[in-house]
Formats: structure tokens, sequence, C-alpha cells
């Protein structure tokens, strides 16, 4: 009898001990404090981290109680990617249900090779906008593809403004100058960049490609690039794409200021919205480069060089057929 008294107050003494801890841990850290901290969570980031990152900012007690407190509400799935307003003078069940509304800013990838039209859909859905107002308003080609905090409220408006502002910051003087060098306004460098981005994926093939149009375009041949007739296309219903997969050789009759088969020189606009590393590929394009000609094999992954139409049409017959 005195054995099952002893393992009654032994468990009643746990019990006793584990409420306590909880109950302490679920406390703020200051509750008399005034001030207020931006705490950011990126996009993926695990629970763990997050939790890791709040001790560390001071915002909780315990590591374990706040696990134990998510695990229990049940919201690790809507905790949100952001930055959020939080204070020591709250309490961990506070923050956390904050972590699942109260961001202020909302990240979004806007990815490079995208056109205004693809990232307005992606937009669209992150904000109070219409698809329609953007597309609209923004610049083909500037609209500068990268991971964001964009304020939640934000009109079109403020949001062009942001995307045009990364723009100016990423694509600085230096890399201007060099496409000057080259015989390329800004707005010829970033066209060209458009079009690079579309044909290659590889930070080495953008290089070559980038040399083997700029040769070509200083030789007044015609780009024959497909990209620009996919962007002349538009969108695809069947492929629910604007960017169609398999062209025709109806297609590359279009009649189109961006029929780059049929017209020689630089399409009219950029065709998408570029990244940094292509738009650096056009201003270090070397006119110089062996090759003339360039195909991707059949899966995409890999690109092939050729200095005369021969060997292109030898690279055509093994890669692609």
């Amino acid at each position: 009898m005195k054995k099952i008294n002893l393992i009654f107050l032994i468990f009643f003494l746990i019990i006793i001990f584990f409420y306590i801890f909880y109950k302490q841990g679920s406390l703020p850290v200051n509750k008399n404090s005034t001030k207020t901290k931006i705490f950011v969570i990126l996009p993926g980031q695990p629970l763990q981290k997050i939790i890791d990152n709040l001790a560390k900012e001071e915002l909780i007690r315990s590591k374990i109680i706040f696990y134990l407190i998510v695990k229990q509400l049940g919201i690790e799935k809507k905790i949100q990617a952001g930055d959020f307003r939080l204070s020591a003078s709250m309490n961990a069940y506070q923050i956390a249900e904050n972590l699942t509304h109260g961001t202020l800013d909302i990240w979004v990838t806007l990815i490079e090779g995208t056109r205004v039209e693809e990232m307005a859909k992606v937009l669209s859905k992150k904000f109070d906008i219409e698809e329609i107002e953007f597309i609209k308003k923004a610049q083909e080609g500037y609209m500068f593809p990268d991971t964001y905090l964009i304020p939640k409220n934000a009109n079109v408006d403020i949001i062009i403004k942001i995307l045009k502002n990364n723009y100016k910051n990423k694509v600085n003087q230096e890399i201007i100058k060099k496409a000057q060098k080259k015989g390329l306004t800004e707005k010829e460098l970033i066209i060209l960049a458009s079009i690079v981005e579309k044909e290659a994926k590889k930070s080495r093939d953008k290089q070559i490609v980038a040399s083997i149009l700029l040769k070509r375009l200083k030789n007044n041949w015609p780009l024959q690039v497909d990209a620009t007739i996919q962007y002349a296309l538009g969108y695809q219903i069947n492929e629910k794409t604007w960017w169609k997969k398999y062209l025709t050789y109806d297609d590359l009759k279009i009649n189109s200021d961006y029929n780059t088969y049929i017209n020689k020189g630089l399409p009219p606009t950029p065709i998408c919205n570029p990244g940094i590393i292509s738009i650096e590929a056009v201003a270090n394009a070397d006119i110089n480069t062996p090759y003339w000609y360039y195909i991707s094999d059949s899966q995409g992954k890999n690109m092939h060089y050729a200095t005369t139409l021969k060997e292109h049409e030898e690279n055509i017959e093994k890669y692609l057929r």
C-alpha cells in the first residue's frame, strides 16, 4: 500500500512539475516590454528553425513549450512566411497565433523568364489585384524576377515600383556601360537578355548563346530564335501555357515583328523578364566566338554548338531526330 501511495505521489509531483514548467514556459519573456521586433519567416522554413529564431530573438521562454503549443493548436501548417511585428510582452499562445495571420508583408517569388501575364497570375493570387491591371501597367523586361517581401496591402502601382527599383539596383551602370561598348543601348541589352533567358538554362550556355546572338546581330543575320515566335503566338489554350512547346513550319511564318526568322534585328520589346545572369551574359558577350549556331537536345538539357551550317545540320540530325 505504501508503495502504491509512493508511486501515486511521484506521479502527482511529475504532473505538478510539468504544469508549472508548461505555465512558466508559455508566459511572456517580459510582460512589461513596450518594444516590438520585426520577425521574419522565410518561405519553406521548417518549424524547428522558426522556434530557434524566436528563442534567439528572446521572444519565447521555452522552445519545447512553444513546440507543444503549436502542436496543441494544430497550426503548424498554418504558419505563414512573411514578417511579423512581435513583442516580448506577448505570451507564447499570442505569438503562435500571430504567426498564422499577422504578417506585415508577403513573400512572393517571380521566376526568371516569365512574361508579365505569368507574373500577373502569381501576384493576383497573393494580393488583391486584378491580372489585367498589372498587365496593362507592367513593362515587359523590367519587372525584375526575384523573391520579394511585399506589403500585403500593396496595390499594382506599389508592386510595379518595387520590381522596377530592384531592376535599377541590379542592372547598374557598370553593366550598362559594358553593353554600350558592344554597341547596345540599355533597351537592346534587355531585349537580347530576354531572348537568352528563354533559349539557355545554364550559366555557361547563356554566355555562349549571348555571344552567338550578338555575333549574328552585328553581322546582319536574322536571329532565328524560337522563343520570339512563342512570344508572338501568345497563350496556348490546349497546352495551358504562354510558351508553345512544339513549333510548326507554319508558326515560323507568322506575320509578326517578333518573328526573328523573317525579320532581321531585334524584336521591338523584350519577350520576358530576364534574370541578372542572362543580362550579364549579354553585357559580357564575345562577338569573336567561333560559333554561329546552337541547338538544345530533345530533352532540353544540353546545348550543342556549331561553327558551320554543315556542323549545325549534323547536330540536328544527331540530337533532335
